[in-house]
């Protein structure tokens, strides 16, 4: 997995599912396993612990690894396989009024990263991920590398966060100056750089925009560096804000996301455009934000609207 360079997330993932599914056969090497196996380990998750199809598509996926590219096996009873079809349902999008109630119900980091997501349109851990010299302030753009698929894009920076961005940068750098002078670890780096650039870590530009308070021992190295702040913070605050606010609505940190492309559509932006700045390499990704617009079913004025033939 790591000579692919999979990420972190899914090396964990993986080997999470190819434990169960060793445990679920009694111990049994995956080597004396075949098909009927697979497909009882992929039934059982489904009938019996009731997971999702997403769950299970992902049990699918460490399996077809672990046969494909571990054991080397030429097993072509895997595409044969059924997979489970994600149901199609219509994202959590808030209104604009109800994005500013829970924006103003947070405060300090987490209110800068939540509104970073709703003005860029970032997933929570894309914004988290972000380095120094990912943040373009003076063409207003911030640069996302490796996102989803690998791929790295180009998204908006809101001018109103500048000031807070900048003010921001201004503590983060004192805590960076203090690491130095104190001799403290760098910052984690990707795949071999600190190999190739060995002052990257304890250099300015490499430095993560939203640092975790205190260091941990890379899983890579396992070397005592300094990670970013983790997800679970900023989603427990928007929880809270959420809760304050009186939203009843199945809100997270991904609903911003919702909430940018929606409302970007609402204005009247190309949709291309908006496909572009979410990464979506498909259209049709981007398409199911049209059906969630204010403006009714498909953006379609209801008859009952446009006439006098309620009876009232």
């Amino acid at each position: 997995m790591r000579t692919r360079h999979l990420s972190y997330r899914t090396e964990k993932a993986y080997l999470y599912w190819i434990r169960r599914f060793i445990h679920f056969h009694k111990l049994r090497h995956p080597r004396d396993l075949g098909a009927p196996e697979v497909e009882a380990f992929l039934t059982s998750l489904a009938v019996d612990r009731r997971v999702s199809a997403s769950t299970q598509n992902q049990a699918l996926a460490a399996l077809l690894f672990l046969y494909r590219s571990v054991l080397e096996l030429d097993l072509p009873w895997l595409t044969d396989v059924t997979r489970a079809k994600r149901p199609v349902h219509l994202p959590v999008v808030m209104t604009r009024d109800e994005v500013r109630r829970v924006l103003a119900n947070l405060t300090g980091t987490e209110w800068l990263i939540a509104s970073l997501l709703y003005g860029s349109g970032m997933r929570v851990t894309e914004c988290l991920q972000l380095r120094v010299k990912d943040l373009e302030l003076s063409r207003h753009e911030i640069v996302i590398r490796d996102a989803k698929g690998n791929k790295d894009r180009v998204t908006v920076l809101p001018a109103r966060l500048l000031p807070h961005l900048r003010d921001h940068l201004d503590r983060e750098r004192v805590l960076f100056d203090t690491d130095r002078k104190t001799g403290k670890p760098g910052v984690s780096l990707p795949f071999a750089l600190r190999r190739k650039y060995p002052k990257a870590a304890t250099s300015w530009a490499w430095q993560w925009v939203f640092p975790a308070r205190f260091f941990c021992l890379d899983p890579y190295s396992g070397e005592s560096v300094r990670h970013h702040r983790q997800p679970q913070s900023v989603q427990r605050a928007v929880r809270e804000a959420l809760h304050k606010a009186g939203i009843d609505k199945p809100a997270s940190c991904h609903t911003f996301r919702h909430c940018f492309a929606t409302h970007l559509l609402e204005d009247g932006y190309d949709i291309r455009t908006v496909q572009e700045l979410l990464g979506h390499a498909d259209v049709k990704t981007t398409m199911i934000y049209t059906h969630v617009l204010n403006r009714g079913g498909r953006g379609v004025r209801s008859p009952l609207d446009a006439g006098r033939a309620s009876g009232e």
